[in-house]
């Protein structure tokens, strides 16, 4: 991938460090990352080295000063690879037709310049009937899209989180990665492993006035709108759904990516019942599992920062940010965001 993944609206290309304006929709200084308003290519354009120490294996993100804890930039590769491989619910090529129709390279443009639906096809019979698939989809009707609109969870809401983890753990590409951050030392059992997801990704806070009004799994998969603009919503399922109840109006894309078969990722312009979405990365055609392990593996072992992977043989780049402004257990950090960048 490169920078013409985002165009020139709501990105930093060509301003790094400039002075705070209020009037800007996000910002691209080194304050921004504080008030949870930077641009979403803010590291691509702006972004220092960060992965030196990394690849030495002294030190990782979190602190872990032994060699043997220690989560290098290699591994990553190896542990995403080995993910994408794991993963036996992903489409196969004949479970999803796309029409990617228009290519734009100005993505301020909100013109709708591709008529037709993005979606021609989905084998919904064989995918929305795994265990993972039907699960992921039942928790996507349980929080309000706009920001400062707190969100109160039923008791029959927060038993379908944990029949989610539960059913997504059951499958190879969760058991692999838990194995792999066993193996580095970040948990010692896997219900600790699962109860740290649930918080770290079901874990409310506030974006808004209300508390408890947003969380990692809100805001990456289910999405929001926030000051009249779609935040986060970064799923293609629920893109799918949406988009077939004719609340999402796909306009255009801006990146393609070089996968010839599922998952694909693909940079899309759409309006999401009135409301715009300028840069919205996605992967097409993976599992819920995989989306929530690539971006659950890159927010533990590189929060706020971006994180270098390869799945099927191409590089990849995850970007997740920390929500600073609240903790849970022992001062974690909960998820802010977690999308697709230039590797």
């Amino acid at each position: 991938m490169d920078g013409s993944l985002y165009g020139p609206l709501d990105s930093c290309e060509g301003r790094c460090n400039e002075k705070y304006n209020s009037r800007d929709v996000c910002h691209c200084n080194d304050k921004c990352e504080k008030h949870q308003n930077c641009c979403e290519d803010y590291h691509i354009h702006c972004g220092q080295a960060n992965t030196d120490d990394n690849e030495r294996g002294t030190v990782s993100a979190e602190g872990f000063s032994s060699s043997d804890d220690a989560i290098t930039d290699e591994e990553l590769k190896q542990t995403s690879e080995q993910l994408y491989q794991s993963d036996r619910n992903k489409a196969e090529e004949s479970d999803i037709i796309v029409n990617k129709q228009h290519l734009t390279s100005d993505t301020k443009e909100q013109e709708d310049q591709s008529p037709k639906p993005l979606f021609d096809y989905v084998n919904e019979e064989k995918l929305f009937s795994k265990p993972t698939y039907a699960s992921f989809i039942k928790l996507l009707d349980n929080y309000h899209k706009e920001v400062g609109t707190e969100e109160d969870f039923n008791t029959e809401q927060l038993a379908e989180q944990d029949t989610f983890l539960e059913e997504i753990m059951k499958t190879e590409v969760m058991k692999d990665l838990y194995r792999f951050l066993q193996s580095k030392n970040r948990y010692d059992t896997e219900p600790e492993f699962v109860a740290d997801l649930k918080k770290m990704w079901f874990g409310l806070y506030s974006r808004g006035k209300d508390d408890g009004d947003s969380s990692g799994f809100e805001h990456v998969f289910s999405g929001e709108i926030k000051k009249g603009k779609v935040s986060g919503f970064h799923n293609w399922i629920h893109f799918y759904l949406l988009e077939k109840q004719g609340v999402i109006d796909y306009l255009s894309y801006n990146y393609d990516g070089p996968w010839t078969s599922y998952p694909d990722v693909l940079g899309m312009q759409f309006n999401w019942d009135g409301f715009y979405k300028e840069v919205g990365t996605a992967f097409i055609g993976s599992s819920p599992e995989f989306e929530f392990g690539l971006y659950s593996l890159c927010f533990i072992a590189r929060p706020g920062k971006v994180c270098h992977l390869k799945i099927g043989g191409h590089d990849l780049g995850i970007q997740t940010y920390t929500w600073d402004k609240s903790t849970y257990g022992n001062g974690k950090k909960y998820i802010a965001t977690a999308y697709v960048v230039s590797p």
